[in-house]
């Protein structure tokens, strides 16, 4: 789960991170206020949006005057911005960051994530943070550093030290250093993060350490334990679909091919996925029943399917092992009996109750296209994705 930068700057500074000083807005006028109140000679207005990339597109705005902010702030809320990391629709603004702007010296980039490859947390850094960050690892992989916190000792000074070396800090820059990483540690392990990455880690004029923007990514699986953090959720922020799709207990993805794809399994799905794109065709989603299902998921997983206008064709595959073939036979045509199935449905159904479920398919006046093997059903559903009669 993602939440926005001015959500994980109020945990920072819970946290002991130095942050800017600034506030919320959702209207312009509230944004002016605190441009007011936050005296001061200019400052930053900050699009907030579960997406990088901001500043590339226009979503940060320097204002000189409470009326430059709010300006700016009428210009960006309620609209919708799009980066390299969103969709061509976008995310919506519906709040902006306003903070006092800091005299730049250095950027720096500092993050903190599991490495799965060794099974620890690493802290990355770089002495060269801002926007272009990735262009950089690509490019000068020699700029990045890594630290390994083994879960026995945890974070150790020589950790702190060996990153403050790489970013070359003086002695009293490595102190603030210690308490940053501290706190991200403490507030990773306290919270169950995935991730947690300050771009840029500024040093002011002044010698002082800051985060500048912040980003925290939390492990679903355990965000049932942090009902603070579960709070921070904005779902406006995420796909509809995928969201309407977790509330039904499916794990849903939206992607922007034609064919629609319900399989129980995730490894089977990607599997399911690859064949589809082998055969020459698009997959419009990524759709895990799971193993447990009942027709009642089956049946929302389908019409979810078809809410997607790009659809041209789906295809259904299933292998019975702990779900039963003609359970998803009775959730596919309780579907196809509430809504108007407008495109081709190919069926695959092998594994427990697996002819049960086709004798089901084929006694229904629905038109199914019944596949012998994952084979037979990609070329299918392909061929009829593109118009072609099977």
């Amino acid at each position: 789960m993602n939440i926005h930068e001015y959500q994980a700057k109020t945990l920072f500074k819970q946290y002991g991170i130095p942050i800017p000083q600034g506030r919320v807005a959702t209207s312009a006028f509230e944004a002016q206020h605190i441009a007011k109140e936050l005296t001061h000679d200019s400052w930053v207005v900050k699009t907030q949006i579960h997406a990088g990339g901001r500043g590339k597109v226009g979503g940060v705005k320097v204002a000189q005057t409470p009326s430059e902010v709010f300006t700016w702030a009428t210009h960006l809320l309620n609209t919708r911005l799009v980066t390299q990391q969103t969709d061509a629709h976008g995310l919506p603004i519906e709040q902006v960051l306003i903070e006092k702007t800091y005299p730049i010296k250095r950027e720096l980039y500092l993050s903190l994530l599991v490495d799965r490859r060794t099974e620890r947390l690493i802290f990355v850094a770089s002495i060269a943070g801002g926007m272009d960050v990735e262009t950089i690892a690509h490019q000068t992989p020699e700029k990045i550093i890594t630290v390994t916190v083994h879960p026995a000792t945890g974070l150790q000074s020589s950790h702190c030290r060996k990153v403050g070396y790489a970013l070359k800090l003086e002695h009293h820059q490595q102190k603030q250093l210690s308490v940053i990483m501290q706190g991200m540690m403490n507030l990773f392990l306290e919270k169950d993060a995935n991730q947690i990455e300050i771009n840029p880690l500024i040093e002011t004029q002044t010698g002082d350490l800051m985060a500048l923007d912040a980003k925290i990514n939390f492990d679903d699986n355990a965000i049932a334990l942090h009902p603070d953090i579960l709070a921070l959720r904005d779902a406006h922020q995420e796909n509809p679909k995928e969201h309407e799709a977790e509330q039904f207990g499916l794990n849903y993805i939206a992607l922007n091919g034609n064919i629609g794809c319900m399989v129980n399994g995730a490894g089977l799905a990607m599997a399911t996925m690859d064949l589809v794109k082998l055969k020459g065709g698009l997959p419009a989603n990524f759709l895990d029943v799971g193993g447990g299902t009942n027709a009642e998921k089956v049946c929302e997983a389908f019409k979810l399917i078809l809410a997607d206008g790009n659809v041209r064709a789906v295809l259904v595959n299933i292998f019975g092992g702990i779900v039963k073939c003609d359970i998803i036979a009775q959730g596919i045509l309780a579907a196809m009996a509430q809504i108007h199935v407008h495109v081709p449905v190919v069926v695959r159904l092998e594994g427990t109750n697996a002819q049960e479920g086709r004798d089901l398919l084929n006694s229904t006046q629905f038109e199914l296209y019944a596949a012998n093997d994952l084979n037979d059903a990609a070329q299918q559903v392909v061929a009829l994705a593109k118009g072609v009669a099977r």
